[in-house]
């Protein structure tokens, strides 16, 4: 965010109501997005169905099962937090700026994941699954889904999603951002991407973000609201991406858990998922517990997006090596504490010395002019032998 001041001028008094006087950093919501990542964890390492225990999750764990199934929608609730992290962070920037910011956040950790996903599918576990020299160079873009490409790692396509939404963003940037014009994109888009989800059209559907694009929109509308939460109509805005998201977001979540744990979500059950998806960032940003400032949720929030990118296939190879010779609760605390070990020396290691290198290069090289050569000044060309001086510097003189 520019700052609002000047060497020549008196500060610049911001209505109440302005975006761009929302807080810069929420700490609880950097509590919740490691809940969610923990949530996630949770699911696939007790509801989505593998034999890394050495059967299947659902006859291995009956009991826990139907419980660790929920964990699943934590991928919702990243959404709607992104949503109104992203638009906090767009805001009083340009579009060079946020596109840097955001492949400056993501490429980093990503790069690593997709290194250490390689490693464990060529060296440490071959034959798991097929990776080709072209799987590889795709997935390191992160948009090895619209090449038609298989994703190395199950988890990435929730980046697929947030990448279509960063986009969506930036040509809003492109546009000028108002707080009316972001009220009219956050109700326009959601009910566009479920016409598109509706009419069966994959080109719209994709373009959209149809599934998920109302949990993105009612996150942006929160964010609005913390500026102004007696506006009726970000009110009614928001209950009509809560109701789109029930519908659409619900239903299509309820089809992944269907096809990767074996289990029947009903209407009911994916309707309170996701009301609850909202209640929790609603809680965290509109109520007293905005001001929570304790440091340790930082800590645990620089976490969240390295320890979501590694968990899961080797987080089941290693359950499959500890499990015969561990109790089951062993096999979990030793595999998760070293997800997060792993998860803190990426995030210490490459995302915080790389990441602002990456951002102020990126910001250079997308500058205007950047890739004009600065005009040379002219060489003066020396004078005849007998030290004459040339015209110009003749007549100067």
């Amino acid at each position: 965010m520019p700052s609002t001041t000047s060497p020549t001028t008196a500060p610049v008094a911001r209505p109440k109501d302005d975006p761009a006087r929302a807080p810069r950093r929420l700490t609880a919501l950097d509590g919740m997005r490691f809940l969610a990542a923990l949530s996630v964890l949770f699911y696939h390492y007790f509801a989505s169905n593998h034999d890394a225990w050495g059967q299947g999750t659902v006859d291995t764990f009956p009991h826990l099962h139907p419980l660790a199934v929920f964990g699943s929608f934590g991928v919702q609730l990243f959404f709607v937090v992104s949503g109104f992290v992203i638009l906090l962070s767009a805001w009083g920037r340009d579009v060079r700026a946020f596109t840097a910011s955001r492949v400056a956040r993501l490429f980093p950790a990503y790069w690593v994941s997709v290194a250490l996903m390689l490693v464990l599918l060529l060296l440490v576990a071959p034959g798991e699954k097929s990776v080709t020299v072209g799987d590889a160079a795709a997935n390191l873009t992160m948009v090895q889904r619209a090449l038609g490409v298989h994703d190395l790692e199950a988890v990435y396509w929730t980046l697929w999603s947030e990448l279509r939404f960063y986009v969506l963003v930036g040509i809003l940037l492109a546009v000028g951002l108002t707080r009316e014009r972001v009220l009219a994109f956050a109700t326009i888009w959601p009910v566009a991407g479920a016409v598109a989800v509706q009419a069966k059209s994959n080109l719209w559907s994709t373009v959209l973000i149809g599934a998920d694009a109302p949990l993105f929109a009612g996150g942006m509308v929160l964010f609005l609201l913390t500026r102004r939460p007696r506006s009726l109509g970000l009110w009614l805005a928001l209950g009509l991406n809560v109701a789109l998201a029930g519908v659409i977001s619900g239903r299509t979540q309820a089809l992944r858990v269907a096809s990767s744990a074996e289990i029947t979500i009903g209407p009911a059950t994916y309707w309170t998922a996701i009301v609850v998806c909202f209640a929790l960032v609603a809680l965290v940003t509109l109520t007293p517990l905005n001001r929570i400032s304790w440091g340790w949720l930082t800590v645990v929030g620089a976490l969240t997006y390295p320890l979501y990118l590694i968990h899961m296939s080797w987080g089941r190879w290693m359950i499959a090596e500890l499990n015969p010779h561990l109790p089951v609760a062993g096999t979990f605390a030793v595999v998760t504490l070293t997800m997060l070990v792993a998860a803190y020396l990426i995030h210490r290691l490459v995302e915080r010395p790389f990441g602002p290198r990456l951002r102020r290069a990126l910001v250079r090289d997308l500058s205007p002019g950047a890739l004009v050569r600065p005009r040379r000044r002219p060489v003066p060309q020396p004078g005849p032998v007998t030290g004459e001086v040339p015209a110009a510097k003749a007549v100067s003189r």
